[in-house]
């Protein structure tokens, strides 16, 4: 019999007045931050995520090619509002939902305490799935979070350094070949950036040999970046393989197995290689099984203003969230440029909500996507123009450092690109042992 929660926090526990975000991505923190500035008097609102941090995604492969610093990538949900008896964070994870008694459980770093609302939002994102290929969740490398693009930076620093103690041929060309498996924005900026990386740390290990170094790309469509109109997803790839890297298409690029040394491909043959990083697949927060409410493809099902039918006062955005945009009449796609817009109009429903008015259906026009090669190397499609090469790698950077949540945050990464461009990656590998740890080896 599961315990109940505690209820320690009596303000947690009967206060009505309150909306619950939960989640603290792109949606639910820009979410927080227009509700700060829209909400009545009286209103509380509390963000609870599993994190303290916000993972700026999309910069995650320029972690990995060791373009920036991993801390760099991650903004305090904390230091993005003003401390205040109407504002409150808990780092935690909710368990469970009673929407029609609008309560929750939400285990936390001190104890399970049950939480009353108002209103509840759902912005919990999504997460890696490691499961749909034989050997992926064994020996595939994901690149969801922070911590993932660490962990792999520091394996292909490894790879080097042992290549330089390695004697046998064919273990050399396991160990210099790395692979992405997926073309879209994810796997072409990480190939993008490590072939760059490679080249560019190369001269400090000069016992290895360039040629034995190389990245592949394993992608089972036509070609790269479908998102993109087809002139930027051709010019991706001509930009990559100028700079080595080998792009497989088409059914025969599919991944059918994946072990420690080889990938094996669905025709058969097989490229050796010690290092497989997966940029494919996709998985639902396991909350969203246990609400017994419609989901599509693990998507939670919201109507057009962003509310969920069946549930009163439950609302869901972001990732998690399948929303029809009333400009096109199609789902929106997973995009921080979607996740923000959505948070400034869920923010509009649910004040409207409050006071009694009518809440808008969602209609956003796509300004445009983009994505970052390698160094001085992108592609962008804005506004209906496409822009290649070093305009479309500054307005990448551009973009994202606006999104940047505090002046302070934004000024140590420009201080940090401007850095970039002139000096090559750095090669420290983070080893974080400890002392007792240390000792034991």
């Amino acid at each position: 019999m599961q315990a109940a929660p505690h209820t320690a926090d009596k303000d947690l526990s009967t206060r009505r007045q309150r909306i619950v975000i939960v989640g603290g991505g792109f949606a639910g923190t820009t979410l927080l931050k227009q509700l700060i500035c829209r909400l009545a008097q009286g209103y509380e609102v509390l963000m609870i995520s599993e994190e303290s941090y916000t993972t700026f995604n999309p910069m995650l492969p320029e972690v990995v090619g060791a373009s920036i610093f991993p801390e760099q990538v991650v903004a305090p949900i904390r230091a993005m509002f003003s401390p205040s008896a109407h504002v409150r964070f808990i780092m935690g994870q909710v368990t469970s939902v009673n929407a029609q008694a609008k309560t929750l459980v939400c285990t936390s770093l001190h104890n399970d305490c049950e939480i009353a609302y108002e209103h509840l939002v759902l912005a919990l994102g999504n997460r890696a799935m490691l499961n749909l290929i034989p050997g992926m969740a064994e020996h595939g490398l994901p690149l969801k979070t922070v911590g993932d693009a660490m962990h792999i930076r520091n394996i292909v620093l490894r790879r080097i350094a042992r290549m330089e103690l390695e004697t046998d041929a064919q273990k050399l060309k396991s160990l210099g070949h790395f692979v992405v498996i997926g073309g879209g924005f994810s796997g072409a900026e990480v190939a993008g950036e490590l072939i760059d990386c490679l080249r560019s740390v190369q001269h400090y290990y000069p016992r290895v040999n360039p040629a034995d170094l190389s990245v592949t790309v394993l992608h089972d469509q036509d070609r790269m970046l479908l998102e993109l109109p087809e002139y930027l997803g051709l010019a991706a790839a001509k930009s990559l393989r100028a700079r080595g890297v080998n792009i497989l298409l088409g059914a025969n690029a599919r991944a059918a197995e994946i072990s420690d040394e080889h990938v094996k491909l669905t025709d058969g043959s097989v490229l050796l290689a010690s290092t497989i990083i997966t940029t494919i697949g996709t998985r639902p927060n396991a909350l969203l099984a246990k609400l017994d409410l419609p989901l599509e493809r693990g998507r939670l099902m919201a109507q057009s203003d962003f509310s969920v039918a069946g549930a009163p006062n439950l609302w869901t955005l972001g990732d998690c969230a399948h929303v029809i945009n009333g400009f096109d009449g199609k789902p929106c796609p997973p995009t921080a440029q979607f996740a923000v817009r959505q948070a400034k109009a869920l923010a509009f429903n649910l004040v409207a909500r409050i006071k009694g008015e009518p809440t808008q259906a969602f209609s956003h026009k796509s300004l445009g996507s983009m994505a970052a090669i390698g160094h001085k190397k992108g592609v962008a499609s804005v506004f209906g123009f496409c822009v290649t090469g070093l305009p479309a790698w500054l307005i990448w950077r551009a973009y994202y450092l606006i999104q940047m949540p505090t002046l302070g945050r934004k000024v140590r990464i420009y201080l940090e690109w401007t850095w970039g461009m002139f000096f090559p990656a750095d090669i420290t590998h983070l080893r974080f042992t400890r002392s007792e740890d240390r000792d034991m080896q």
